[in-house]
C-alpha cells in the first residue's frame, strides 16, 4: 500500500493524500476487540440487539478503530511518513459494512526547528456524503532533493 518515497519539497498546501476505501465487517470489529481487549460480550461494537437496548441503531465501528483507519491512511502514504500528532472528532456513527472513504488534505507546511512538518486534515466519509469522523494530524517528512 506504500507508495514512493515522499519529501517535503514533494507537497503543497492543497495536495489530496490518496484515499483509501474501506468497508468494516463485524468480523473486522471483533478482531480489533480481541486485540485493544477490555470489551466483553454483549457490547453495542459487536450485537446489533445490545446496540439498539441502548438507542443505536445498530453494531456501531469502535472509535478507536476509526482512528486506527485515519492513521493507516497517512502513514501508508509514504514508507518516508512520521505521524508526529493525530487527533479526531467523532461526527457520527460508523455503522458495520457501510462503504467508507478515508480522505486527506493538506493544510499547511512548515520547518520547525529544522524540522519539516506538513499539516493534514483527514476523515472518513460514507458513499451518501456523510463524513463521520473528522482529524488533524502532523507529519513529519525528511526533506530530500526537489523533483524536477
Amino acid at each position: 500500500m506504500h507508495h514512493d518515497d515522499l519529501y517535503y519539497h514533494d507537497v503543497e498546501i492543497g495536495d489530496e493524500i490518496a484515499s483509501i476505501e474501506r468497508t468494516v465487517t463485524l468480523e473486522q470489529v471483533r478482531a480489533f476487540l480481541a486485540i485493544h481487549g477490555g470489551v466483553t460480550e454483549p457490547n453495542f461494537f459487536t450485537n446489533d440487539a445490545h446496540a439498539q437496548s441502548v438507542g443505536l441503531p445498530g453494531a456501531i465501528v469502535p472509535g478507536a478503530f476509526n482512528s486506527a483507519l485515519l492513521a493507516q491512511l497517512l502513514t501508508s502514504w509514504s514508507p518516508t511518513v512520521y505521524l508526529k500528532h493525530f487527533e479526531v472528532i467523532f461526527r457520527h456513527l460508523v455503522p458495520h459494512n457501510t462503504a467508507l472513504e478515508l480522505k486527506g488534505v493538506i493544510t499547511a507546511k512548515e520547518v520547525i526547528n529544522d524540522e519539516p512538518q506538513v499539516q493534514c486534515d483527514v476523515c472518513i466519509e460514507s458513499a451518501d456524503g456523510t463524513v463521520h469522523v473528522i482529524g488533524h494530524a502532523t507529519v513529519v517528512l525528511p526533506l530530500g532533493v526537489r523533483r524536477t
